[in-house]
C-alpha cells in the first residue's frame, strides 16, 4: 500500500489563454509562504513506515519530526504521521492504522498558503472543485482541490507558522494530463499561482515517459509554489511512468543512486540523458515512487 502524501494539496485554475502563457499571470493572490514547506504526501503500510523514512533519510539527507499517531481527516480515523524535511524536498509520510477516508490518499501534494480561507476561494475562481472542505487538524486546518484533468491536492494553513530551511534545490510536482484537460490545468494553476511558464515543448523526447521512440508535450512551470512538470500524454504509459509524483534534482546523481541502493532503495528505470538532465525513476521500501534527475549544464 502506497501513494504520496502530507495533508495539503495543490491549487490549479482556470484562465484564459494560459497554454501559451510565459509571463507571470495577470492575477496573482500571493497566497504561496515558500516551496520547502510543499510536501509530497506518502502513504505506506505501517509495518513500512520507518523503512521507508530511514530510506529517504538516507538517500537525501535531512531530517524529521516527532513521529506521533493523529486524526488528520474530517471523519474519524487514526494514522502514524511524521514529517520529512530534506535538502532537496519535503515529505509527510502517513501510516493509517485505520481504513482511509475517502478522498484522500488520492491527493499528491500539500501546499502551505497564508490564509486557508482565500486560499480556497481562489482555487474555486480558478477553475478547481473543492472535494473536501475546509476541517480542522491537530495543527491548523486543511482542505483538498480537485483541478481540471482529476488532480487532487492538500491545501493547509498553521496555527503556529513553521519555519523550515530553504531547499538547495527545488523539487519538481509531476502531473500527468490528457491533451483535452492539459491548457485547461495550466490556465488555472498560472490563475492561481502567479506562476511562469518557463518551457513549453510539444515534441520533448519520449525516453521521458518510456517511449523513446515517441515525442510528447511538456510544460514547465514555475511558481512561489515551486516547480510542476506538466507531462501531457495519451495514457500509453509504460510502468512506472505517470506513478511518480515528485521529481528531486540531485547535483549528482550517481552518487545519490549509490546511497539509495544501500539504503534498500529499488532502481526501477536505470539513468537516461535527455537535452538537459539525467534521470531515474526509483522505488522506496513501501513503495513509494519518485523521479531523480541531476541538471546538464550546458
Amino acid at each position: 500500500m502506497f501513494k504520496a502524501l502530507t495533508l495539503a494539496v495543490i491549487l490549479v485554475a482556470s484562465a484564459a489563454n494560459a497554454g501559451a502563457q510565459t509571463g507571470p499571470a495577470a492575477s496573482s493572490p500571493g497566497l504561496a509562504v515558500g516551496p520547502q514547506y510543499d510536501t509530497t504526501h506518502v502513504y505506506v503500510a505501517p509495518e513500512d513506515f520507518d523503512r521507508f523514512v530511514t530510506s529517504f533519510v538516507a538517500t537525501f539527507g535531512g531530517s524529521v519530526s516527532k513521529q506521533g499517531v493523529f486524526t488528520v481527516t474530517p471523519t474519524p480515523s487514526s494514522t502514524m504521521s511524521q514529517l520529512v524535511l530534506t535538502p532537496v524536498g519535503t515529505v509527510s509520510v502517513f501510516g493509517f492504522k485505520t481504513p482511509v477516508p475517502y478522498p484522500f490518499g488520492g491527493e499528491r501534494t500539500g501546499y502551505l498558503v497564508k490564509d486557508l480561507d482565500a486560499a480556497v476561494r481562489a482555487a474555486r475562481a480558478s477553475g478547481a472543485d473543492v472535494i473536501v472542505e475546509p476541517f480542522n487538524d491537530p495543527v491548523g486546518r486543511d482542505a483538498v482541490v480537485q483541478w481540471p484533468g482529476g488532480v487532487n491536492m492538500q491545501l493547509y494553513w498553521h496555527t503556529t507558522a513553521p519555519s523550515y530551511a530553504t531547499l538547495q534545490t527545488i523539487p519538481e510536482n509531476r502531473v500527468y494530463v490528457s491533451p483535452g484537460r492539459a491548457d485547461a490545468f495550466i490556465r488555472g494553476f498560472l490563475l492561481f499561482s502567479g506562476g511562469t511558464v518557463v518551457g513549453d515543448d510539444a515534441k520533448a523526447s519520449g525516453v521521458e515517459i518510456g517511449r523513446p521512440t515517441d515525442t510528447y508535450r511538456r510544460v514547465r512551470i514555475t511558481s512561489t509554489f515551486g516547480n510542476v512538470a506538466v507531462l501531457v500524454t495519451d495514457g500509453h504509459l509504460p510502468y512506472p511512468y505517470g506513478r511518480e509524483l515528485t521529481g528531486y534534482e540531485t547535483s549528482d546523481l550517481d552518487g545519490t543512486l549509490a546511497k539509495a541502493k544501500l539504503a534498500g532503495v529499488r532502481v526501477l528505470v536505470e539513468p537516461y540523458s535527455t537535452q538537459d538532465r539525467r534521470s531515474t525513476l526509483v522505488q522506496f521500501p513501501g513503495g513509494y515512487i519518485a523521479e531523480i534527475h541531476a541538471t546538464v549544464r550546458r
